[in-house]
């Protein structure tokens, strides 16, 4: 475990603070600026409601991260992953703040997102072996790249796409973070604990802006940068820091986000449906357009969170036999969760998942 006096303590809740600040100042900026989202036939929302809001947690973040390198001595990388992480971020961000402004192609974004992902490779940040229960490491050799793309860009779309209803994305994020932080605080991971902390920081400057009605939204600079930031720490955690924080604990933590991207590709393939088509089939919105107030949609997404934040504490402690035990639990819950929300839809009377009557907020 890290030690952590209380004059650090302090410090660290002072920097915390600094950080969600700074936040808040570049939303009320964003707010300014007004890059409008114009509502279609998908969004939750009726009126125009400005968008890039998330650029508050790309600079608490970024600012948090470059002053990790620039000053601490305990909490980092050795300087080419560090840089990796810091470029890679920003790279994301510019990418989806151009794209919050000028409203590129799907194509385009998915160019970008891979370029993204392949920007810190060179420098070492790949998943190169993966750890099997009752295996053992496995090295991945010429897979190791391109598992690392699919990782990063899946993990960068799925938290755009939960992106859609006020509170959702940030405050899951949000719950995430935190407890990635405290996790990485216990297991003596230095650089992951202020890295995690930093976008903590971000999101909770973000957040009284999104909430209860959203005066602006993350937009793709915000939700991706999220995304992307998480798969790297997962990457970052599992193979550089000081501590082996294992490769599962962000699939673990971010486990509704990705279960809910996961279920909706796979039911929606097997519909026929075309998976590049704009929809409003997430588990999520399914359930806002059964009758559930949009606030305690994304309430529960989060207090999910929050009890898998709570088990991946007790995860990295357990046997081989163990974790494959409490992953499969977990999917079972979700897959209630999937089976109570398809119960919801057809006593509402949704004859298609996909949506064509967008809930109001």
């Amino acid at each position: 475990m890290l030690p952590l006096a209380p004059d650090a303590a302090l410090r660290h809740a002072g920097f915390f603070l600094a950080l969600a600040l700074l936040s808040a100042l570049c939303v009320r900026l964003a707010i300014a600026w007004r890059i409008l989202d114009v509502p279609n036939h998908r969004s939750a929302h009726a009126r125009p409601i400005p968008k890039g809001g998330g650029l508050g947690v790309v600079v608490a973040t970024l600012v948090g991260l470059l002053i990790q390198y620039r000053f601490a001595t305990l909490a980092r990388l050795d300087d080419p992953y560090f840089l990796a992480v810091i470029v890679g971020a920003a790279a994301i961000a510019a990418v989806s703040l151009a794209d919050d402004i000028l409203s590129f192609r799907q194509h385009w974004k998915l160019l970008a997102q891979v370029a993204a992902a392949i920007a810190p490779l060179p420098w070492g940040l790949a998943i190169d072996t993966l750890s099997l229960p009752w295996i053992g490491p496995v090295p991945l050799g010429p897979l190791a790249w391109p598992l690392t793309v699919l990782w990063v860009v899946f993990l960068t779309n799925a938290m755009n796409f939960i992106d859609g209803l006020d509170g959702m994305c940030a405050g899951i994020a949000l719950v995430a973070a935190l407890f990635l932080a405290a996790l990485a605080l216990a297991e003596g991971g230095a650089f992951v604990y202020v890295a995690a902390l930093s976008l903590a920081a971000g999101c909770a400057g973000f957040l009284p802006f999104n909430v209860p009605r959203a005066q602006i939204f993350l937009g793709d600079v915000g939700s991706q940068f999220i995304g992307y930031l998480f798969a790297i720490l997962g990457i970052a955690a599992a193979r550089f820091d000081q501590a082996r924080v294992s490769l599962y604990i962000v699939p673990l933590l971010l486990a509704v986000p990705i279960f809910d991207v996961a279920f909706t590709l796979i039911r929606r393939a097997l519909a026929g449906e075309r998976l590049a088509e704009a929809h409003r089939g997430h588990l999520y919105q399914v359930l806002a357009r059964t009758g559930v107030p949009p606030l305690a949609v994304s309430a529960l997404s989060v207090g999910m969170t929050a009890v898998l934040g709570l088990v991946a504490f007790r995860f990295v402690a357990l046997s081989p036999p163990a974790k494959l035990a409490v992953v499969a639990g977990v999917v079972a819950a979700l897959a209630l969760y999937a089976a109570w929300v398809a119960w919801r839809a057809r006593r509402a009377g949704l004859t298609s998942w996909s949506g064509v009557s967008p809930a109001r907020r």
